[in-house]
């Protein structure tokens, strides 16, 4: 308790000399610690390691017990419970010599134990307010457990699904994804919360942007690989959603593992000085991923640790996650950077108020009245509705009857650690439901939800071993012909095959790079096989990524993308099957025809040989793949409903306008169809000559509005100079004057335009 009064009693000086320094609270407080603490002790809180086994009467006798009483530590991550890290808070507080509090960090990425959406499912609603809810609810949770700090949002925008980590991210488009990271940070940190402000609600935790900067760029796909980028793609296809964040106040960054332009982002200083800091104006803490400062070695820019350390601090970096690089930099000549990197995490710190009350993340009576509670989860099912995408519909197939018999067959269809989706770290699957167990608690008998899983995720028992680590496990010892032949006979049986395949949890995230996208071998010969049998047949599509569906698509009547829809996944895709609600998600990537279109956007460049407008085919001495159409199987921005919607023709306040002027867009959406429902209603953009060039279309707004059937909503659209403009090479945000086309409609395939001049 001595070191708890010794900085109570700083404090209250501190405050009484604020008016005479002109500095702030905050500052005066950090300059008075810092004069006090030993090199050692500052090298110490810029080291990050990771501990994930220590439980409550474990802490005193951890290894990692000694280095925070050296002061050797200045945050732990994954270690989970708000006992156990009061514990080693304690240790910290009470028997270090400076008496400094820890940062516990964790990987709440969509949701804590309740779980939400993956984020790439979070951006299918296209509502902000989803994700910030998600991400409030998350630090309530977390929160309650212990946790201050949060590695989310990822704000990588990707256009390649070969990449495994896209289901942690929000897609393929800048524009949405910028909307949803700000979107996130302010659910982590509050509202009224920013990088510059103390996070005073204990039910707030700091976010930390990642990976800086391009991390989903990857070539061919490959997790952790290189990129290569010109700064004009960078600062207009990437760049726009790590803005976003910072405008949002996030308070931490995490640089990612890639190089850009020939330097690892960790030891790249035009990236988190120049860039980061100088022009976007960041004032919070930069944090490297998992090793990679000793990783620079790998990369081969660096020939040991301490010169990799010297490297990273030097470039911008401040705090080392697990190498223990940075407690090398004894050196006289790295003080300043050290002090630098020191001030900024202790600053953190006391944003996040823990030098008033190292504990106030640790009340173990909100971790039994915060966590998994009804609430949440209704939210969080509320959420998952939102995300599911209807890919296909023939005849109306869905909604089903609650008295539709039902063949439930497949290896997603009663699976329960898998539902919650990839990097779901603090999840308690055995609380989830399976598929199986949601239908049945829908339909009117549970008699009339027969199931039979039919067949393991793969023929291949090792490649189904990596796609389901992390307790994911689901392989079933039975014969392929034995798993078959009993889904056929329940399958006779029924009126509607449901068909729940595709992925499992941990076959997209973190290296989960794949070079083939279709459905697995094993899935897809038992649908061929059901196909057999006559009867209509719903495919559920599990993923976390765009996949391959061509077979699919032109086989089977009725295709709902469910992605990985959290801990009331199961619920959720009832209430959708059945009709309780009509699915209202719209794609946030495209699904490629093939893994040779990718990597592959709307937002493409015209070449200078462009396929005629509205054609798709092959054509001779034109921009177009031979032996396959240009364009996505599924389009950004798709998605059916159980309803139709009707546009209108879009029409402009002025066909002229200033460049300093604005132009309303309006147009009236109806709903012609017999169920109320949602509709996200989209504006994009073409630039018909710029220098350089611009993309043949670009998302630049949209709302998601709510239409019962029969009721129309005229729907307004403002454009301005900042809606035309582009940035160039430098990063500097420009408008040109020149004829504009100005598009909307459902998706980014279907529109209608018109055009206006802008001098």
């Amino acid at each position: 308790m001595k070191t708890r009064n010794i900085l109570f009693a700083l404090t209250l000086a501190i405050t009484a000399l604020t008016a005479c320094t002109g500095k702030s609270d905050e500052e005066r407080f950090v300059d008075n610690l810092m004069s006090k603490m030993t090199i050692d002790e500052k090298l110490g809180q810029l080291n990050l390691p990771v501990t994930g086994d220590i439980v409550t009467g474990q802490a005193q006798s951890s290894n990692i017990a000694e280095q925070i009483r050296q002061g050797k530590v200045g945050g732990l991550f994954n270690l989970k419970g708000a006992a156990a890290i009061r514990e080693v808070q304690r240790i910290a507080v009470e028997e270090s010599r400076l008496g400094i509090p820890l940062l516990f960090g964790m990987d709440v990425i969509h949701g804590y134990e309740t779980v939400f959406p993956i984020p790439l499912a979070v951006a299918c609603t296209w509502d902000t307010q989803a994700a910030e809810t998600m991400a409030r609810v998350s630090a309530v949770e977390a929160s309650a457990d212990g946790i201050c700090w949060t590695f989310s949002p990822m704000a990588d925008v990707c256009q390649d699904a070969r990449w495994g980590r896209i289901s942690e991210g929000f897609g393929e488009d800048p524009c949405l994804s910028a909307a949803m990271a700000a979107a996130m940070v302010r659910g982590y940190q509050h509202p009224e919360c920013s990088a510059g402000q103390q996070l005073e609600n204990p039910a707030t935790i700091m976010a930390c942007l990642k990976h800086f900067a391009c991390y989903g760029a990857p070539e061919g796909g490959m997790e952790y690989y290189n990129v290569e980028l010109s700064r004009y793609r960078m600062f207009n296809d990437y760049f726009p959603p790590y803005r976003a964040a910072v405008e949002a106040g996030v308070g931490s960054v995490m640089a990612s593992f890639n190089t850009l332009e020939g330097i690892p982002s960790t030891c790249n200083n035009w990236l988190l000085t120049e860039l980061l800091r100088e022009q976007w104006g960041f004032n919070g803490m930069v944090v490297a991923d998992y090793t990679a400062v000793q990783e620079l070695r790998d990369h081969g820019i660096a020939h040991d640790k301490h010169e990799a350390a010297v490297m990273a601090i030097k470039a911008g970096m401040d705090m080392d996650m697990v190498s223990e690089a940075f407690l090398l930099l004894k050196d006289k000549d790295m003080q300043q950077y050290v002090n630098q990197a020191c001030r900024r995490i202790l600053t953190a710190k006391y944003r996040l108020g823990l030098f008033d009350d190292p504990y106030r993340y640790c009340d173990t009576l909100r971790c039994k009245t915060d966590l998994y509670t009804a609430e949440h989860r209704q939210t969080a099912r509320s959420v998952a509705q939102k995300s599911l995408v209807l890919l296909k519909n023939e005849n109306n197939l869905l909604p089903l009857s609650k008295n539709t018999r039902i063949a439930l067959i497949g290896p997603l269809a009663d699976t329960r650690p898998n539902m919650s989706g990839t990097w779901s770290v603090a999840a308690t699957p055995w609380r989830y439901k399976t598929l199986r167990e949601g239908l049945q608690d829908a339909a009117t008998d549970k008699n009339n939800v027969l199931y039979a899983k039919g067949c393991n995720l793969t023929y291949d028992p090792e490649l189904e071993a990596r796609a389901t680590m992390f307790g994911r496990e689901m392989r079933d010892t039975r014969t392929d012909k034995a798993m078959r032949d009993e889904a056929l006979a329940i399958a006779r049986k029924a009126d509607v095959i449901v068909a729940a395949m595709g992925e499992s949890s941990e076959y997209s995230g973190e290296c989960t790079s794949r070079t083939n996208l279709d459905m697995p071998d094993a899935q897809h010969d038992l649908l061929v096989e059901l196909r057999k049998l006559g009867k209509p047949i719903v495919l559920l599509n599990f993923s976390g990524r765009p996949v391959v569906l061509n077979w699919e698509n032109e086989n089977l009547p009725t295709i709902l993308q469910v992605w990985f829809a959290g801990s009331e996944t199961a619920d959720a895709v009832a209430d959708v099957l059945y009709g309780d609600c009509s699915p209202s998600g719209k794609l946030a990537v495209a699904f490629p025809r093939s893994v040779g279109q990718l990597p592959m956007s709307y937002r493409r460049f015209r070449t200078s040989r462009p396929m005629d407008e509205g054609r798709d085919e092959f054509s001779k001495f034109q921009s177009s793949y031979i032996d396959c159409r240009n364009t996505p199987l599924y389009p950004f921005g798709y998605g059916l409903s159980y309803t139709t919607f009707e546009y209108s023709p879009v029409t402009l306040s002025a066909n002229r306008l200033n460049i300093d002027q604005q132009v309303k867009a309006t147009l009236t959406v109806t709903n012609t169809g017999d169920c109320d429902a949602d509709e996200t209603v989209q504006l994009y953009i073409r630039a018909m000559v710029s220098n350089p060039v611009r993309p043949v279309k670009e998302l630049r707004d949209w709302q998601r509005i709510h239409l019962g059937k029969g009721e129309s909503r005229q729907v307004e659209f403002i454009i301005d100079k900042h809606m035309l403009g582009f940035y160039n090479a430098d990063g500097v945000y420009e408008t040109q004057p020149g004829e504009y086309r100005i598009m909307t409609g459902p998706d980014s395939q279907h529109l209608q335009y018109t055009s206006i001049s802008v001098e």
